[in-house]
Order: structure tokens, then C-alpha cells, then sequence
């Protein structure tokens, strides 16, 4: 690894460990303010640290600066040569950048069960990242019981919101009229929906307060947070190995538009040439594996290869359909090959017939 890469990992793993020790700290002065400014720096020197691992640049020409988080962001998503992050993992490192943003600059309510979503499925996508792009594991650098502590972990989204969404119409109740504390409260909410929804920058006072008004009149909370309505959280294992990911539900389309639409997230922008990120056919995948193109497409069937959407794709050009892969497949194969070999997986799918 470069020496530069190194030395920026090293600092985004310091600030993930400062943001989980903020987190479970036992008062809470300071608290979610600290926990959020750590784990976005956090993930702006692992994203830097894995674009100039993958041969890209972390400064324009002749800039004095490294790029920001954003201008980050968007060469993981949108560089077909360097790309390492999904459009979901894009969705969550822009929701905390915009809660660190409001946390630092202005007023910020958040409840703890929301806190808990966003800094539990930070350290899934921080260990995602560092095992897909380092090929190292979380756990090697940390303790295992270096982890976010909830004792009433959130199940779902909508619970999560029909409360807060009772709180605030609380707060906004005739004869309390606590305003500016609403609207702190509001604001989470707010910034997690709009980058869903593909919209950057933080929302208004006008908006916080209509979205008080429709809450206050007895509407539900999916119509003024339409895009939250469309995730859900998607919870793997239990206990100190619980993975806590946001994902699209089923059907649910990310926003497209051209880059430089004001204000439009870096989610929002897809400029990829997907023949350049999905690399490899059939043929050029077996070359680098060094097998057969039979044994090399029961290796892809075996490990289930074709169901990853950063591994594979059918691409659609014209009327024909090219099955393409990524790199990222070939790294995976080559590291299923080191524990079973091509010949025990094709003899393992194609056994041969017994002579009566």
C-alpha cells in the first residue's frame, strides 16, 4: 500500500474508534456533536485512502487542497477506474456528512434510536470498506468489543419515525410552542429524506417549519418524508456482529442527474462508463484465473457471483446483452480459490456418472 494510503487509513481508523468511544460514552455533554464530527472524518480519510490505493488523485492539478468529502464521494461512486462504493453505501456516507454538518454549524436534536441507525450502520459500512478495498478486517485493528452499544437498538425506520413524529407534534402543541427546539428535532429527519430523495445542503427554516405544520395537522410521517419511506434497515447477525445497513426497498429507483445540478447529491450523479467498471467477460475472467471458461463460469455459479451488483452485470446495448464482470469479482473468485480449488468446485457441480 502506498505510503500515503497507510497513513490516512491509520487516521480514519483513530477517528472511528474516537466516534464509537464518543458514542458509548456514559454522560452526554458534547456528545453527538463529538460522535458525528468523528465519524465523518472517519470516512473522509478511508475514502481518500482507498481512491489513491485504487491509482486515483486526491488533488485537482495545481491545487494546494486535497478534495473534500463530496468531490470524494462522488470519484468512489462515478469513476469507473477507481469505483468502490455502491450507490446505498453513497446514500449512507452523505446522510452522516450532512448530520456532522448540521451538528457543527448549527442546532441538532437527534434521538438516541436515530443516533444509535446512523453511527451502528457507520461502522458496517467502515468494515465493508476496509475488507472490499484493503482486504483487511475491522477486527484487526480493533478490539471486538469496539462497538456501538444500544440497549433498545431500532428495528425499523417507520417505528423509529412515528415516534420522533409525536414527539415534535408534542413540542409544536398549542400552549408549548417550542419552536426552535422542534425544528432541531426536525432536522435529522430532514436531511436523512432529502438525500434519499437525491437533494444536497441543509433544509431551511421555511421547510422545517411547513414540515411541523403538516406533522401538527395529523398527517403521517411517509408524506412529508417520502424518501425514507423508501429504505428500510436491513440487519444482519445479533449482538457485538450486528451489521446494520440502509437499503433501497424492492423497486424503489435511485434519482439520476447530470453532474452540476444545483442542488443535487452526489448520489444523485451517475457519469460511469459501466464497461469500464464491468471490465471482464466470460473469456477475460477465465484468462486471469487461468481456468477454462466452463470451470471458470462454475467458480461464478458456485460462489454465487452473478447475484453481487458490484460483481456483475448484463449490459444492454442496442439489442444485444453482454454478461460482464468486475474486478472486484475477479478478487473475490482468487480468494475463494485460495481456500478450494477450481477442480473440487467443477467436481462438486459436474460429478461424474457411476457405471451400473
Amino acid at each position: 500500500m502506498k505510503r500515503e494510503a497507510s497513513l490516512l487509513l491509520e487516521k480514519a481508523l483513530d477517528s472511528l474508534v474516537l466516534s464509537v468511544e464518543l458514542f458509548n460514552r456514559p454522560h452526554d455533554r458534547g456528545r453527538v456533536s463529538a460522535t458525528l464530527i468523528q465519524l465523518d472524518h472517519a470516512f473522509e480519510m478511508l475514502l481518500k485512502a482507498a481512491i489513491l490505493h485504487r491509482g486515483g488523485r486526491i488533488r485537482e492539478k495545481r491545487a494546494k487542497e486535497t478534495i473534500g468529502f463530496d468531490a470524494s464521494v462522488r470519484r468512489g461512486l462515478s469513476d469507473g477506474r477507481i469505483r468502490f462504493l455502491t450507490e446505498e453505501q453513497a446514500l449512507t456516507l452523505q446522510t452522516i456528512n450532512g448530520l456532522r454538518d448540521a451538528a457543527q454549524h448549527h442546532l441538532l436534536d437527534i434521538a438516541e434510536g436515530q443516533l444509535y441507525l446512523h453511527e451502528q450502520s457507520g461502522v458496517t459500512l467502515f468494515r465493508d470498506l476496509l475488507k472490499g478495498i484493503f482486504g483487511q478486517e475491522l477486527t484487526s485493528h480493533l478490539p471486538t468489543r469496539i462497538l456501538p452499544i444500544s440497549t433498545s437498538p431500532p428495528t425499523d425506520l417507520a417505528t423509529l419515525f412515528d415516534s420522533e413524529a409525536k414527539e415534535i407534534q408534542k413540542l409544536l402543541h398549542p400552549g408549548r410552542r417550542r419552536r426552535i427546539e422542534a425544528e432541531a428535532r426536525l432536522r435529522p429527519l430532514a436531511i436523512l429524506d432529502a438525500t434519499i430523495k437525491g437533494e444536497k445542503g441543509q433544509p431551511s427554516s421555511t421547510d422545517l417549519r411547513h414540515i411541523g405544520r403538516e406533522l401538527l395537522r395529523g398527517r403521517k410521517w411517509a408524506e412529508p418524508f417520502a424518501g425514507v419511506a423508501a429504505i428500510e434497515i436491513a440487519p444482519d447477525g445479533s449482538g457485538p456482529t450486528l451489521s446494520l445497513r440502509l437499503s433501497k426497498k424492492e423497486g424503489i429507483p435511485i434519482k439520476l442527474v447530470p453532474e452540476g445540478t444545483p442542488d443535487a447529491a452526489v448520489v444523485a450523479v451517475k457519469r460511469v462508463n459501466e464497461l469500464d467498471f464491468y471490465s471482464l467477460g466470460a473469456k477475460q475472467l477465465a484468462e486471469k484465473l487461468n481456468l477454462t471458461i466452463p470451470k471458470a463460469v462454475a467458480v461464478v455459479d458456485d460462489l454465487g457471483i452473478r447475484s453481487q451488483s458490484d460483481c456483475y452485470k448484463e449490459i444492454k446495448i442496442g439489442n444485444a446483452v453482454f454478461k460482464r464482470y468486475s474486478v472486484k469479482a475477479l478478487a473475490a473468485i482468487g480468494e475463494a480459490l485460495k481456500q478450494r480449488s477450481a477442480d473440487e468446485i467443477w467436481a462438486k457441480r459436474h460429478p461424474k456418472k457411476v457405471k451400473s
